[in-house]
């Protein structure tokens, strides 16, 4: 869709207190109206229970944007567009105040009736506000309506079930918009791009020619102030169930006949469906969990993750996972995705890399171990970009040859700012374009994967901690890919 595209709305923010809206929200916002992609004509009501007002939000959001704003900027025209009610969601007052204070703003700036109902806040909650959103007239309006909801959905298959009753007895599927802001990078977005825009990788990219592909997300960060939120999920529900699998998919999905919301959706839940499943008892042979210990993280001592709160004492919640998986369709049959996840790694790095195979016979490489296989590696974050590692001729005399890289480098081009991801999603949202968030379909597909694993896990003790904080996760990870003859790359 054309950027120049000017959504008008009214814009309902649960959780205006929170972290979320402070760090993200407000400075997405900020940066779609001053780059021209929100009309003028725009409203934002934050909700929450504390008791703020009109200006203590506008003078929170200003705060928010410090760091987005030039010297002597006045941002006091795009703040006077806050407002704040304090608000209680399971009260049936709340929601008629908030009817009637949607209506007048709809009147002030002329929106169209677009209401944008933004969910930053814990998911306890999202039914009861669908359903109370419907029953006191605020779906129903004369634009569009939409329901924008954060991760996690559900902390299982059955009780991700629950939660989308609960959402499509309100709203239509349609209406519904699950953000995985990693959809929202645009590194991530450019993997179609690279694949089906470039036939020197798209004709190679199946069995034939492709030994293995690896997705890594590793953070240097511990669990920081999210122990009680992370302890209850951790690495499997706070990143496998979503963010890996949907890099997979996009990864292996077939070309779409159109690029449609529903056509590249409809590839990627084929991908989800071909995924082999695990038996329990064979989770050991395919994934494998960590917890980090206490090391030395970019010189810095720290400690283990269950010195980092008293509720984490002996928890076996794991905050690493790498895994194996097998696609079972013509395309992949045979080839290896291997995922792997976690906190207090080396490094802070999202990256994709495709190996592709050797040649029969290869002159220049006799030896195994003096091979450089060939690969494309797409870095999702930092310096998001794409490498090509070739083999060229050495200087010099001889037959010797030499690993050379080919890069681009996305925030390399001068003038180009990449779009922050939530920015991006939000204006999709606004726009009616569900193409970067995740389907009803998705997420049951991707649970009913991941509930296997956590079930196997909770019948056995976890050895715990078993990898130091500065390394890349534990031993036993590196020998997933060794037993089938591969490694981690790039080293």
């Amino acid at each position: 869709m054309s950027e120049t595209i000017q959504p008008k709305a009214t814009i309902v923010i649960f959780g205006a207190t929170g972290d979320l809206a402070n760090r993200k929200l407000y400075p997405s916002i900020y940066r779609l109206y001053k780059s021209g992609k929100l009309d003028e004509d725009f409203a934002v009501i934050g909700l929450a229970r504390r008791g703020w007002d009109n200006n203590i939000i506008r003078e929170k959001v200003e705060e928010s944007i410090q760091g987005l704003i030039s010297e002597g900027e006045d941002v006091s025209e795009f703040t006077s567009h806050f407002y704040y009610r304090s608000f209680d969601v399971t009260s049936t007052d709340s929601y008629n105040d908030l009817k009637d204070m949607v209506e007048s703003l709809e009147k002030k700036y002329q929106t169209g009736g677009n209401r944008l109902f933004y969910l930053a806040m814990a998911p306890d909650f999202f039914g009861t506000i669908a359903n109370q959103l419907k029953n006191h007239g605020l779906k129903e309006t004369s634009g569009w309506t939409r329901l924008v909801i954060e991760k996690p959905f559900g902390h299982d298959l059955p009780s991700a079930k629950k939660l989308n009753k609960e959402l499509q007895a309100a709203f239509e599927e349609n209406q519904i918009y699950r953000i995985d802001h990693y959809l929202g990078k645009e590194m991530v977005q450019n993997i179609e791009v690279i694949r089906f825009a470039n036939g020197i990788f798209e004709h190679l990219w199946n069995n034939q020619f492709i030994n293995n592909i690896q997705v890594t997300s590793s953070e240097t960060l511990g669990v920081e102030e999210r122990a009680h939120y992370y302890d209850k999920s951790g690495a499997t529900r706070d990143m496998i169930q979503n963010h890996m699998m949907q890099m997979v998919a996009l990864l292996a999905m077939e070309p779409p006949i159109n690029l449609s919301t529903e056509e590249i959706r409809s590839e990627k839940i084929k991908v989800l469906r071909a995924l082999r499943p695990i038996k329990e008892e064979k989770v050991s042979k395919y994934f494998v969990r960590g917890q980090y210990g206490a090391g030395n993280v970019n010189g810095e001592e720290v400690i283990g993750y269950q010195d980092e709160a008293e509720e984490l004492k002996d928890s076996e919640t794991e905050t690493f996972v790498a895994g194996k998986l097998a696609i079972d369709n013509y395309r992949w049959a045979g080839v290896p995705f291997y995922i792997r996840t976690g906190k207090r790694m080396k490094e802070k790095s999202t990256k994709i890399v495709v190996e592709f195979k050797d040649i029969p016979m290869n002159l220049y490489h006799k030896k195994d171990d003096l091979r450089n296989p060939n690969l494309l590696v797409i870095n999702i974050q930092p310096n998001e970009g794409i490498t090509l590692h070739l083999n060229a001729k050495k200087t010099g005399n001889g037959n010797l040859t030499e690993p050379i890289q080919l890069a681009y480098h996305q925030d390399a081009q001068s003038g180009i700012n990449t779009p922050e991801a939530y920015e991006k999603l939000i204006y999709d949202s606004m726009l009616g374009d569900a193409t970067n968030f995740t389907h009803w379909d998705e997420v049951a597909l991707s649970w009913e994967f991941v509930d296997r694993l956590l079930a196997s896990w909770a019948k056995q003790k976890a050895e715990f901690p078993n990898y130091e904080s500065g390394s890349m996760g534990p031993k036993a990870a590196d020998e997933l890919l060794e037993k089938d003859g591969f490694r981690w790359w790039p080293e």
